[in-house]
């Protein structure tokens, strides 16, 4: 088998405005994905045991070194001939993985989330959780990034948009029958609040009106080029109810894994 998955832990949330907790989000999401009450195998039939995992990253809130580790944390991951699912942490680690993607992989990211992600800086930090895709698009980390599910733009956001040739789906949008069009290498980042609270309560800024879970699954297992890398971020287990939402983290993760398993 070649360029297989192998989850990579990023605990580290402190980048975040209004509400930490993410940083105790990726042991949470390993249980559920390998708990007893499921099974190992995907929904595409592949099987999970051959699933390899580097475990987490030892990190601080020191922002300027986390952001040093992610990136060559995930060169390792790639280094070794693994394709990374980088178990999160807030969304501003998703800057640091594309720097390390980028150098063997020119992609097109597609982005769930509920939020835009691309502010110029938020609350003085140009590398707040807010600001990932302005740094990523700045730098020109990718060919093409495709949001879907947003619904709270603001001004400055959709200036942004223009700015740097965004293609994104707002939520009203994905309602009306509108879907991403997708080819080549993808990496896929997904924020869990960008599906709706109602399946999943265990973020900081909760969004309602959002995505289901099915129509996530349905978007990774439609994709029609290679998976070279993923990132689940944003679960904040604080703020979960009845483990819900590391279930559904650790679903979207193993379909994540099952595509690359089977494109490996």
């Amino acid at each position: 088998m070649t360029n297989p998955p192998q989850l990579l832990g990023v605990p580290y949330d402190a980048s975040s405005s209004f509400l930490r907790g993410s940083a105790a989000g990726p042991p949470l999401i390993r249980a559920a994905l390998h708990s007893s009450a499921g099974n190992r195998f995907t929904e595409n039939g592949a099987d999970l045991s051959q699933l390899a995992d580097a475990g987490d990253l030892p990190l601080t809130d020191d922002a300027a070194a986390a952001r040093g580790a992610i990136h060559a944390g995930v060169e390792k991951v790639i280094a070794g001939g693994f394709r990374p699912i980088v178990l999160g942490g807030d969304h501003s680690i998703t800057y640091p993985i594309m720097r390390a993607i980028s150098k063997k992989d020119r992609v097109t990211i597609l982005h769930i989330d509920a939020h835009g992600d691309l502010y110029d800086d938020f609350e003085g930090d140009k590398y707040s959780h807010a600001c990932p895709f302005a740094r990523i698009m700045e730098e020109g980390l990718c060919n093409r990034l495709v949001q879907v599910g947003i619904r709270t733009l603001t001004p400055h956001q959709r200036e942004q948009i223009k700015r740097f040739g965004v293609d994104t789906i707002e939520m009203q949008r994905f309602a009306g029958g509108a879907r991403p069009v997708i080819s080549g290498p993808v990496y896929v980042s997904i924020d869990i609040d960008g599906i709706d609270p109602a399946f999943a309560p265990g973020v900081s800024h909760r969004e309602p009106g959002g995505l289901s879970v099915r129509d996530v699954l349905a978007m990774i297992q439609g994709l029609d080029g290679p998976l070279v890398g993923a990132d689940v971020v944003e679960f904040n287990p604080s703020q979960d109810l009845g483990g819900v939402t590391a279930s559904v983290a650790a679903k979207i993760t193993r379909e994540l894994a099952g595509v690359m398993l089977l494109q490996a």
